[in-house]
């Protein structure tokens, strides 16, 4: 009974993590909710305002999905937004259970059963090791490369890279990599507390709700999670994945290997580190970055309140468009259609 608590429990803990990136939305740039027909038709106001209901933004998503520039580079906006998409990360993550289809439950509840056959053959796997002294040393000093200490350098380095030289790829990198490492240090914490898992150097090891911290593997979900954003934001180099993934499953070993922690506490926190890592790339995907979006179409309405000019445009996005009435983040002049009524 013990055994099956443990894999209903695994079953929640996976789906948690895992359904969150299946479930977002549209990750486009959004600077204006559709516009009606009647408000392109309608006179423009004579102050000058936006023609649309001001019921129109209540269906705007309250998470930030782009860090401009301008925001990546203010440290007030940008704690801001990021504790903003924080809070809605982890809203999404521990009500994912209640989103599960019949599409993705199949993978869930494969990792829920890997995981919990790893539990069932964790003491066989650790006592296969030497776990010798100079084991035990090594393995330590490798796994240090998923410490906290180590990647979070490691993504302000990116960030620091990215406004120094203007990069947007990079200051993406590191503002999503921060998010990343928060959304998995939250997420292993709060599943800690609830396995309270005892150590392999600890007394009575493996047991779960004896008040231990070894499931999940915080090294593994942090550096499964950074791992996996860089993977995702690099896709079209699969070198960088290799690298990337590579690191992770070295660092994932070695926590084995120096006795911290169990071969399931790992694969847990490699799994639910990927999906953080991919949830977060997918949510918030900046097109200042990603030029390969650039065919989506866009209407952004226009006002000229001083001509008593109206109209809407078709935007194809990009990287910094120019309109009539000024720039348009995210957008570039790929192609465009603008359609005036006229002034009045």
């Amino acid at each position: 009974m013990t055994r099956v608590a443990i894999v209903v429990l695994l079953t929640g803990i996976l789906t948690s993590a895992a359904a969150a990136c299946d479930e977002t939305t549209s990750v486009l740039p959004r600077p204006c909710p559709p516009v009606p027909l009647v408000s392109i038709l309608a006179p423009a106001p004579e102050n000058g305002q936006s023609a649309l209901p001001a019921e129109a933004s209540s269906d705007l998503d309250r998470r930030d999905r782009i860090f401009y520039p301008g925001d990546t580079e203010r440290l007030k906006p940008l704690g801001r937004k990021l504790l903003l998409n924080i809070l809605l990360d982890q809203k999404e993550i521990f009500t994912s259970p209640f989103h599960m289809n019949r599409h993705n439950a199949p993978i869930w509840l494969l990792s829920a059963g890997a995981i919990g056959g790893l539990i069932a053959a964790d003491h066989h796997i650790t006592n296969s090791f030497a776990n010798s002294s100079g084991q035990v040393r090594w393995g330590g000093r490798i796994s240090n490369i998923g410490a906290s200490y180590t990647l979070v350098p490691l993504v302000a380095g990116y960030y620091g890279y990215g406004v120094w030289r203007d990069h947007a790829k990079a200051r993406e990198i590191g503002v999503l990599g921060t998010e990343s490492l928060l959304d998995s240090l939250i997420v292993a914490g709060v599943l800690k507390e609830v396995a309270r898992r005892n150590r392999p150097d600890q007394n009575e090891p493996g047991e779960f709700w004896e008040g231990g911290t070894s499931f999940p593997s915080g090294h593994a979900i942090q550096v499964w999670s950074i791992a996996s954003l860089v993977a995702h934001e690099y896709h079209h180099k699969p070198i960088v994945a290799v690298a990337a993934y590579s690191m992770a499953g070295i660092v994932s070993a070695a926590r084995v290997a120096a006795q911290k922690h169990f071969a399931s506490d790992v694969v847990a926190g490699g799994v639910m580190g990927w999906f953080i890592g991919r949830y977060v790339y997918e949510t918030h995907m900046s097109h200042l970055a990603h030029k390969h979006a650039s065919l989506v179409p866009m209407i952004v309405p226009q006002f000229a309140a001083s001509q008593h000019g109206f109209g809407v445009t078709l935007l194809f996005g990009g990287t910094g468009a120019t309109s009539g009435f000024g720039t348009q983040p995210g957008l570039s002049p790929v192609g465009g259609l603008s359609y005036f009524p006229g002034q009045r």
